[in-house]
């Protein structure tokens, strides 16, 4: 089986053994312990990051794990990039918006991420991408939104310091539609099929296991992800890691941001 089609797998593997948990006392029962990326764990998280990684195994996969919960795994050849459960908050509360993530990387970066596959865990959507072959949701191809002038943007402002307020402060006030989802990985997935136009995180606190497959699916169906510094969003992978971004559909999208943000 080829790497995404192993991913997939993993994905809808996820999706079935965790559909009947979230949101469920067994779910919810936190574990006594941190996960790599620094937030309590969830039995749930480990449900699905268990197994994610017995899929990969089960198809051969010998990467080196970079996960939300285990941290690092050693394997012999490239990376894959996990968060079984990128919005665990929504997923406790029955709020219908959270997935799993999955990224190979064939190097330490993100730039070097090969393959993505993003499962919706509330309705089963699927999207997936490979470099260079364009981006997918349940086989079908999908593309960012053409430029428009009502713009809808996806902003993270929890925790924010007076800083990042008066860095986002012109944005919000001439966005007529801002939304904060939750979850940056399905989020950006609804940027590449064109339901946003742009998503912003300035916190500092976005870990490349939230992004690495979203940003593949994102610039594959014709978006742009950017750094705060305003260009080409690239780090290293590991679990320390911590970025900003923003993500456009179309390079109109992000001039008019830049005038405001950089």
């Amino acid at each position: 089986m080829t790497i995404i089609g192993a991913l997939k797998d993993a994905c809808r593997e996820v999706h079935a053994r965790t559909r009947g948990v979230a949101g469920t006392a067994r779910g919810n029962r936190q574990t006594g312990r941190r996960g790599a990326g620094g937030d309590i764990s969830r039995q749930i998280d480990l449900l699905a990051e268990k197994t994610a990684i017995n899929v990969l195994k089960k198809h051969g996969i010998d990467a080196t794990i970079i996960g939300e919960e285990c941290g690092r795994i050693e394997g012999k050849e490239g990376y894959v990039i996990m968060d079984a459960i990128d919005g665990t908050t929504n997923a406790s509360r029955q709020l219908p918006f959270y997935c799993c993530s999955l990224a190979y990387a064939d190097e330490f970066q993100l730039s070097a991420v090969k393959d993505a596959a993003i499962i919706n865990l509330v309705n089963g959507d699927l999207y997936y991408a490979s470099k260079n072959k364009g981006a997918f949701c349940n086989g079908k191809r999908i593309r960012v939104r053409e430029a428009g002038d009502d713009v809808v943007i996806g902003m993270n402002v929890s925790g924010i310091n007076d800083d990042v307020i008066k860095r986002l402060a012109p944005v919000m006030s001439k966005a007529n539609h801002v939304r904060q989802l939750g979850s940056l990985a399905i989020e950006l997935c609804y940027l590449a099929k064109g339901s946003l136009d742009a998503s912003i995180d300035f916190r500092g606190k976005v870990r490349p296991v939230d992004i690495a497959a979203a940003c593949l699916i994102v610039r594959e169906a014709g978006g742009q992800v950017y750094s705060d510094k305003g260009v080409d969003l690239d780090c290293e992978l590991g679990v320390e890691t911590r970025v900003s971004f923003v993500a456009t559909a179309h390079e109109k999208v992000f001039r008019d941001l830049s005038t405001d943000l950089f």
